[in-house]
């Protein structure tokens, strides 16, 4: 444990990178509690309102990315300012993409379905960013074998090819599956070869003319919903918490 910690961590410069992923997970945990307990009416924790206007964690977020962007390029890759400029923007980085459906939208959509938007980019973010703290990519490693290099070429290439099995799941209207399907092995591949969603620019395009394949495909995503929308929405409450019913983004309001 410890050799593969200073090759693939510590020799490669990797370990502001690893201090950036625990701030950043553990800043959008925290967030999401206190947000929750001040929606809930418990605690000490309240909007920050100064002036009746409400500020956004967005905005403290954007300030602590920008200080510890800035830091790390100001810094010695193996220093002390590297390490807290990592920490600093990881906590920044929770802050803005917890609030990531806001700037999507315009609009606080933080308890809206909308706002679950926020939910899947963190999770996303914070797989990618643990893959390339795998060792899995052999930047900055020194001294690799044959076989080591070629293991993590392999590697490359397959994660190269889910990303591109997980742009086709994203044409056939399954934003889900091809989030997911970036860091996770056969998600993409099974999005990919399954049916499009109707609606979706694939759908769109080669089902127009196919009243079978449409047929078929608006069965199989009924189907579909009824037996996972249930556990995932659970899910996502769990995570981010209930969304409000009432809360809707109007096409006025979008634009």
């Amino acid at each position: 444990m410890g050799h593969w910690w200073y090759r693939n961590i510590v020799e490669p410069g990797k370990l502001p990178l690893l201090l950036a992923l625990v701030s950043f997970v553990l800043s959008f945990l925290v967030t999401r509690v206190i947000t929750r307990m001040i929606r809930a009416g418990r605690g000490p924790f309240k909007n920050v309102t100064p002036g009746g206007m409400h500020i956004h964690h967005v905005v403290p977020g954007v300030i602590l990315v920008i200080i510890g962007g800035f830091g790390a390029i100001g810094s010695a890759r193996h220093s002390f300012g590297a390490g807290l400029s990592a920490v600093i923007f990881g906590l920044g980085a929770g802050l803005v993409l917890d609030e990531f459906a806001l700037i999507l939208h315009l609009d606080d959509v933080y308890w809206s379905e909308q706002g679950r938007k926020s939910v899947e980019i963190v999770v996303l973010t914070a797989a990618i960013v643990a893959l390339v703290l795998g060792g899995f990519l052999p930047f900055g490693v020194n001294d690799l074998t044959d076989d080591e290099r070629h293991n993590r070429g392999l590697v490359a290439m397959n994660t190269a090819t889910n990303f591109f099995l997980a742009l086709i799941a994203l044409w056939k209207g399954k934003p889900r599956t091809a989030f997911f399907g970036t860091v996770i092995p056969f998600v993409a591949l099974i999005g990919s070869i399954r049916l499009a969603r109707p609606g979706s620019p694939y759908a769109k395009k080669f089902y127009a003319n196919r009243p079978k394949a449409r047929a078929k495909a608006q069965l199989r995503a009924f189907h579909h919903d009824r037996r996972w929308a249930s556990p995932r929405r659970r899910f996502e409450n769990f995570i981010g918490g209930t969304p409000d019913p009432e809360r809707r983004v109007s096409k006025s309001e979008k634009h």
